[in-house]
């Protein structure tokens, strides 16, 4: 018996009436819906989608549908033109100009597999434009959180895991200081939105430095960083634990693990029951966000010299509304 989940494109998402420009690239976006749909189906779940289909040779239409009653891009063929397309052909010698080594690169791969460039470029922007209100609640924690970083006169070396648009970096980046943050994301599209941040934060381009990596092979030698922050990544890591034990490598003897994560609900509750419903869900559409994940035991089992952490509620964001938020030291030598 399969689940109906009702997927309703939210307002931004649909074409303007007015003829305006949307935020977001209209062919895009209906080349998404139309994996989502197809995730969906091979799960056995069926997408219901609320919406009106773009009529045959209309303008932002895409070339050669039909007429559907739902934005699915009307036929495998397009489907299969977005996910096999030109896009995909992109040279890893980019990335080898980038710095990275083979052996790097085979982990970037494994664990995070190249994406058509649309639908990286439409991840970015929907992380950039869709955490408004995320963000605006997040803030005190944040603050609290990142004091102590920012407060730091001293030259220091900041990493952060899944930098992606660079929503942390105004609350520890200081201009004038000696700090420079390296931030990694497995999707490069996030640079441009990155690099915005830190020079809005008064990082200057010697400052900022972004990578194309995973966290479960970081491409730094040991006990190079002083802190390494962390804030809804752990969730859509592949493997936990190697990211863990590659943050205890990078970080010099006594330094500091900062994370703020999305976890699992309590069992029994009403958030834990659909989170167990969408989580499969969740890891297609979502870049392999796990809903369930229980990552504070991660923390706490990877042997870490001291961890400390509270439970806190983030009520807008509801099917990630638990989260942990904390510190972890590593070992003194």
């Amino acid at each position: 018996m399969s689940t109906v989940v009702d997927f309703k494109p939210p307002s931004a998402w649909r074409r303007p009436q007015d003829g305006s420009k949307c935020g977001f690239k209209h062919k895009a976006m209906v080349r998404f819906l139309a994996l989502t749909r197809r995730r969906l189906c091979v799960l056995g779940l069926h997408s219901t989608m609320d919406c009106t289909a773009p009529q045959s040779g209309s303008s932002g239409d895409l070339e050669g549908s039909s007429n559907c009653d739902c934005w699915c891009g009307c036929g495998r063929r397009q489907v299969l033109a977005s996910i096999l397309g030109t896009s995909l052909a992109t040279s890893e010698a980019g990335l080898h100009a980038g710095g990275l080594d083979d052996g790097y690169l085979q982990t970037l791969r494994a664990v995070h597999p190249k994406r058509p460039d649309w639908y990286e470029e439409f991840y970015a922007q929907s992380i950039k434009c869709g955490m408004v209100a995320y963000e605006a609640e997040a803030a005190k924690y944040k603050e609290k959180l990142f004091e102590s970083l920012r407060q730091r006169s001293a030259a220091t070396t900041v990493l952060e895991l899944g930098v992606g648009t660079g929503p942390n970096l105004k609350y520890y980046a200081r201009s004038g200081s000696g700090m420079s943050v390296i931030g990694i994301d497995p999707n490069e599209k996030m640079e441009k939105y990155a690099r915005a941040a830190a020079a809005d934060a008064g990082l200057s381009n010697s400052q900022f430095k972004f990578i194309h990596a995973v966290g479960e092979q970081i491409p730094l030698a040991t006990s190079t960083v002083d802190s390494v922050i962390s804030t809804l990544v752990l969730c859509s890591v592949k493997d936990l634990n190697s990211t863990l034990q590659e943050v205890k490598r990078v970080l010099k003897p006594g330094a500091t693990f900062y994370f703020l994560e999305h976890v699992a609900a309590q069992e029994g509750s009403s958030v834990r029951f659909w989170q167990n419903v969408l989580d499969p869900v969740q890891q297609f559409v979502a870049d392999g966000c796990h809903l369930t994940r229980d990552t504070l035991s991660g923390i706490q089992s990877a042997s870490f010299a001291s961890v400390a952490a509270d439970r806190i509620n983030i009520s807008s964001a509801f099917l990630i509304s638990p989260h942990v938020i904390g510190t972890a030291q590593s070992s003194r030598l």
